[in-house]
């Protein structure tokens, strides 16, 4: 039997900042939400895995986001819609539904409940525009659908207060094609892999670097918690591996780990890097566009660490790893490239090669979680096949890994934490920290 994978793919707007995530599902040999979704032979079995997976997980990994989810006739009869709040969820349907006369009813007492509609591959057809007053999004192929067609629609669309949205953006050139047609969000490989403006100096999650200050000045500062702290910033973890590899505290044998970075420094020096940084501060925190950088590095390396558990023949630890993940997205960070960043900090060759050119064991462990984020079913297969990690656990991983990334960005990010972190950063400044 074929594997199954639940993968929560992006969906930003043209100056590339996520508005919500469509829930795409693959297994029993078709891909949960394409056109022949609907028509499949196991389309009650799919309904079941996907009904049982969102009873376990909605509460957590799919909440408190925008969820697009296409709905089969049988998962509408399972009311499986009602397990979202109404301000979460997205509706989608396709022209399995559309031709169905009591799906169709379904889905008009979900609109006047207050959910929200949206078609996929939306035709001029007389039963989509029945419905036009229904849909609050579009969503157009633009792998297939011709260049006429796709104006036409996105002009009508627009003058009647609907958004669209383009999908199978794979390339540059489909990119290109929906910004200068004026969609509203775009969603696809390619748009997986763009983020939103890079940043001019290594910046870093404000409310973190104060947790930070906080830490390390306490008057029995706690190790591990200084490395929890580090450990989910990627500007905070190379800034304290580049410096304790300086030529300052060069040592024989190079810190690999943040652990060591900290005890390589100690809490005295510790203390001076906090204090440089917080003098630069108004330089070095990001804007709340580039978070999203920093929360992608994180999940990236929560997965590969969690992954490396289950690879065989894989040399890398769970630590290189997770560094590994939280490394791969510094060129957007520092704007260079990230060939030249890497040679800044001493990474083994194993984790530079993959990175650069995804050789390597640990290329295809980063090779795969890079194809989790795209849904490339193709090579999530290959991926897993070659590392022989068990495909049924994929899933179960990943919305693991995102639960608790979820989680812990919104401890870091909520106004209430962010603004305790300040004022004791506050109370520090102003002459209760002692001199290193």
């Amino acid at each position: 039997m074929e594997s199954k994978y639940i993968v929560r793919r992006p969906i930003k707007d043209p100056e590339k900042k996520i508005i919500g995530y469509e829930i795409l599902y693959h297994g029993e040999n078709t891909a949960y939400g394409s056109d022949d979704a609907g028509q499949n032979a196991n389309d009650f079995a799919v309904a079941d895995t996907v009904y049982n997976f969102l009873t376990q997980n909605v509460e957590k990994s799919l909440k408190g986001s925008l969820n697009f989810m296409t709905f089969t006739t049988t998962l509408l009869m399972k009311k499986a819609p009602r397990l979202f709040e109404k301000e979460s969820l997205v509706i989608q349907i396709d022209d399995s539904v559309i031709i169905h006369p009591l799906a169709m009813h379904l889905v008009q007492q979900y609109k006047k409940e207050g959910y929200r509609i949206a078609v996929n591959e939306f035709q001029f057809a007389p039963r989509y525009l029945s419905l036009i007053g229904e849909i609050n999004y579009i969503k157009l192929n633009f792998a297939s659908a011709s260049d006429m067609t796709l104006h036409n629609v996105i002009e009508i669309a627009h003058s009647m207060g609907k958004e669209v949205i383009a999908t199978e953006i794979d390339d540059e050139e489909h990119y290109q094609k929906a910004i200068s047609l004026g969609v509203d969000a775009l969603e696809g490989a390619y748009v997986a892999d763009q983020m939103a403006t890079r940043a001019h100096t290594s910046g870093y999650l404000q409310s973190n670097f104060f947790r930070l200050m906080v830490a390390v000045t306490r008057e029995l500062p706690d190790v591990e918690e200084i490395e929890q702290i580090i450990s989910v910033d990627a500007t905070l973890t190379y800034g304290l591996l580049r410096i304790a590899n300086s030529v300052y505290f060069a040592m024989r044998n190079r810190v690999t780990t943040i652990r060591q970075a900290i005890m390589t420094l100690g809490i005295g020096q510790m203390k001076q890097w906090v204090y440089l940084l917080s003098a630069s501060n108004a330089e070095n925190q990001i804007d709340a566009g580039s978070e999203e950088f920093l929360k992608l590095s994180f999940m990236r390396a929560s997965f590969c660490s969690e992954l490396v558990s289950f690879a065989k023949g894989i040399s890398i630890s769970k630590g290189d790893a997770y560094l590994m993940g939280m490394l791969s997205t510094l060129n957007y960070l520092i704007d260079a490239p990230l060939e030249e960043i890497l040679a800044e900090i001493p990474l083994t060759d194993e984790i530079t090669s993959a990175l650069l050119r995804q050789e390597g064991s640990a290329g295809a462990l980063f090779a795969l979680v890079i194809g989790y984020e795209r849904a490339d079913w193709d090579e999530i297969n290959r991926r897993a096949e070659q590392l022989r990690i068990p495909t049924n656990l994929l899933t179960s991983l990943y919305f693991s890994c995102m639960d608790v990334v979820d989680e812990t960005w919104k401890q870091l990010t909520c106004p209430e934490a962010r603004q305790q972190a300040e004022e004791e950063a506050e109370a520090l400044e102003e002459g209760s920290i002692e001199e290193p």
